[in-house]
């Protein structure tokens, strides 16, 4: 989104990131921090198609100022952004990555919703919902932050969709037929969503409304 939050409730600015650019290397590593990435892709994440003549030793400059920045909140080396072989990788073993978690989450939620616990699935499904409702980069179009977003507004449908189905068992009617409604008008084809907006209008003795959906 805007300033990225890191532990302690420091923040780290655009400016302390080196900008635009250092947000967008900071964006793409954490969300793939299990990888090394290559310096070919992360310069194609950082720049796409405008990638200047002097990207290579630029990018350079990006990460040293990242490392830094990080550094401020306490992450010492060898922690941090590490390049080995021409590789890059976010090593930072107990970062908290709110996306990464959100799809965690929700992985719990549905695996509840399977064992018929909805009580344990409704504060995972919230945490989910929560986090994807939030923006990712709303300033940039790269395509893997377009990709990224695809990923969270799946894991928001996800998340509506339990939320929907418990509300409904707990008798919270209205709310289960708000939950799926919003599943379905971000995704109107969606036949899962349309099945669970159906039967939250059901279990609200709301027939006519049910078939409407239909």
């Amino acid at each position: 989104a805007g300033d990225l939050v890191e532990r302690r409730e420091r923040v780290l600015t655009d400016a302390a990131l080196a900008g635009p650019q250092g947000r967008l290397l900071f964006a793409f590593l954490a969300t793939r921090r299990n990888q090394a990435i290559s310096k070919t892709q992360v310069i194609d994440a950082v720049w796409g198609t405008r990638t200047p003549p002097s990207a290579d030793t630029t990018i350079n400059a990006i990460t040293s100022k990242l490392r830094a920045a990080l550094r401020t909140l306490g992450i010492p080396p060898p922690h941090g952004v590490a390049t080995e072989v021409g590789t890059y990788q976010f090593v930072v073993p107990e970062a908290w990555v709110d996306v990464e978690h959100a799809r965690t989450a929700i992985d719990r939620a549905e695996g509840a919703l399977r064992r018929d616990d909805p009580h344990e699935a409704w504060p995972d499904a919230n945490v989910a919902a929560a986090i994807a409702s939030q923006s990712f980069l709303p300033d940039e179009q790269h395509p893997w932050v377009q990709q990224q977003r695809e990923m969270i507004t799946r894991v928001l449908r996800r998340a509506l969709l339990v939320l929907s189905i418990v509300s409904a068992r707990n008798g919270e009617y209205e709310l289960g037929i708000q939950h799926a409604a919003e599943a379905l008008a971000a995704e109107p084809f969606d036949e899962l969503a349309c099945q669970t907006l159906i039967r939250a209008h059901a279990a609200a003795g709301n027939r006519a409304e049910a078939l409407r959906v239909y």
